[in-house]
């Protein structure tokens, strides 16, 4: 027994010298991460002020949603009834999705509201003065506010590149149902651009039944017309495993080499053609149920097909991007604005940051206009409100006490 005892006590003394070794490795090897350690920048202010900050975004988000909810709920209740829409359809596949929209659509406006209304009461309680008299500098104020910043601009990017988007599909599936929201299911005279040289044309196309109609398919090389196809019918396959397969009926083929025709014709035929009923329907908002991946890929696809219809995707996918850095723009001028001490209280304060707030999404609206009807750079218009607020940012900034 006092053998086995023994080797078990020399066993355990290995391994812990063993594993004193391996701390020692990480201590001398990957000191480096101590660089990276939040506690090394973040103190006990800065956390303060982010649980402040935070804490005020969140609250101020379930006040103005349950607000909008129950002027939703009173505006659309007639029509829920009057479709026999389920009450589990209304909170899960409604509700459910419109409250990360306009949350994340509004965002900017919560982001302002909670700084303004925070800051302002602690520089009604003296606080901000005590900090810069303790020697803190209003750039060393600004760190935890940026912070917070960070954590709700990376939120509100992955919300909406990759989390709405799908929330938006069942959204719209929903209002389509029970709301009697007309969704775009046909196109007439389709025209696009398939393949290097080859033009697709359909007369209607029916998104529902997944069929066109008036069917023709042309390929060109050096500017002449070499092949002629022609289908009264065509049909997407929904079950192949692959995309592109399409079966078109009552088909004719001309073949044009030199001087020499080649006319072939049938009933059926299985055929592979680089289109998608996506890209034959277009709805409105649709580029808004696209993923960032998704949204990157139709745009890179419309583009090399010549398609004009491209424009709002281009908005909307860099708008994702713009917005994301609203909340650095929106907190710095209303830090710059609230962190001193005045008379009245924070209701000047707050009437200003709901105009500069409301203001801003205007902006995104009219910017995204200028796009689509006055031929400006999608990439511009989607930064035209972060560039005009970011010069207000600057002289609010320049302007904040020291």
């Amino acid at each position: 027994m006092k053998r086995m005892q023994t080797r078990r006590y020399i066993k355990q003394l290995r391994l812990w010298r063993m594993r004193q070794k391996w701390v020692a490795w990480l201590v001398t090897h990957l000191g480096f991460l101590r660089v990276l350690a939040p506690s090394r920048y973040l103190k006990i202010l800065d956390w303060y002020i982010i649980r402040k900050f935070i804490g005020t975004y969140v609250f101020s988000i379930l006040l103005i949603i349950s607000i909008a909810i129950v002027f939703d709920v009173n505006e659309n209740l007639a029509k829920f009834t009057q479709f026999h829409a389920p009450l589990k359809a209304i909170v899960f596949d409604y509700y459910a999705n419109f409250v990360p929209y306009f949350a994340n659509l509004f965002s900017p406006l919560f982001v302002f509201i909670s700084v303004i209304f925070f800051t302002s009461k602690l520089a009604g309680t003296s606080e901000i003065i005590s900090m810069l008299a303790a020697g803190v500098s209003f750039n060393r104020l600004m760190r935890p506010y940026m912070v917070s910043c960070l954590l709700i601009s990376g939120l509100s990017f992955y919300l909406s590149g990759y989390v709405i988007p799908h929330g938006t599909v069942i959204k719209q599936n929903f209002e389509s149902m029970y709301k009697n929201s007309k969704k775009n299911t046909s196109a007439e005279n389709v025209q696009l651009q398939v393949d290097r040289g080859v033009i697709a044309y359909i007369q209607h196309y029916d998104d529902k039944a997944k069929r066109g109609y008036g069917f023709s398919l042309d390929k060109f090389e050096n500017k002449k017309l070499v092949s002629h196809m022609t289908a009264s019918e065509i049909q997407y396959d929904t079950i192949s495993d692959s995309k592109y397969h399409w079966q078109v009926s009552n088909w004719r083929i001309r073949e044009m080499k030199a001087l020499r025709e080649k006319i072939t014709y049938g009933d059926r035929k299985d055929t592979l053609i680089m289109m998608e009923p996506a890209d034959l329907v277009f709805s409105k908002g649709q580029q808004e149920t696209f993923t960032n991946p998704e949204l990157s890929a139709y745009i890179s696809k419309q583009i090399g097909r010549g398609s004009s219809n491209v424009v709002q995707y281009e908005v909307e996918y860099h708008k994702r991007i713009a917005a994301s850095f609203a909340s650095f723009i929106l907190t710095t001028i209303g830090l710059s604005l609230s962190s001193r001490k005045r008379k009245g209280g924070m209701g000047l304060y707050l009437g200003i940051g709901l105009a500069l707030s409301f203001g801003y999404i205007l902006l995104q609206t009219v910017s995204a206009t200028f796009a689509v009807n006055a031929d400006t750079p999608p990439m511009l218009a989607a930064w035209i409100p972060n560039l005009l607020f970011a010069v207000v940012a600057y002289f609010c900034y320049r302007s904040a006490p020291n």
